[in-house]
């Protein structure tokens, strides 16, 4: 059953490897509570207390709004095939943006996604597993390239256009800071 480890074990970054989809999960303390879908081969593992995720445009940006107010955010991994397991990761983030200097850096670690706008810099603080003997089996068949598509229509300036009529202000208000930041 459920076991708590101090930082990622080899196994536990080898079963990260291994999954092509996660939940990002956030929130203020005011807020809604954000669960959010993530995929794309968007997340790196730096150090047993240390990952990173690369976030791109979607219809909203809550995710960077929460860090900047409340910088609590929770990771989790379900195995859909092989043996049952779920893997959580508890931490606190910091949103890197395009302008930030850490962002290139970052950001070589990644394919380039088209509408590439934050890094998340999560450093753990626990890590949690739990049996998952009651997630379904699945079968990956590939991934969407539809969003890559849009952002590439899209193109730089349309994507700033974008996120400055859809992804400034969260769903409870909040400044994301994206046309500040990247601008």
């Amino acid at each position: 059953m459920g076991q708590q480890f101090t930082e990622l074990s080899d196994k536990h970054i080898q079963f990260i490897a291994e999954q092509r989809i996660f939940f990002v999960g956030t929130a203020t303390a005011d807020s809604r509570v954000n669960i959010s879908p993530k995929g794309m081969d968007s997340l790196r593992v730096l150090s047993g207390n240390r990952v990173v995720w690369l976030n791109v445009t979607g219809s909203s940006n809550e995710t960077s709004a929460h860090v900047q107010q409340s910088p609590r955010m929770t990771i989790m991994f379900c195995a859909v095939d092989g043996p049952p397991l779920i893997l959580r990761l508890y931490g606190t983030a910091k949103a890197i943006h395009k302008s930030d200097p850490d962002w290139n850096n970052l950001f070589s670690l990644f394919k380039p996604l088209p509408g590439a706008r934050q890094i998340f810099d999560v450093t753990l603080d626990l890590v949690q597993t739990s049996c998952g003997m009651a997630v379904p089996y699945y079968d990956y068949v590939e991934d969407r390239e539809l969003l890559s598509d849009w952002a590439i229509k899209k193109g730089e300036d349309g994507l700033k256009q974008y996120w400055e009529e859809k992804n400034q202000i969260s769903i409870d208000g909040i400044p994301t800071n994206i046309v500040f930041k990247n601008g």
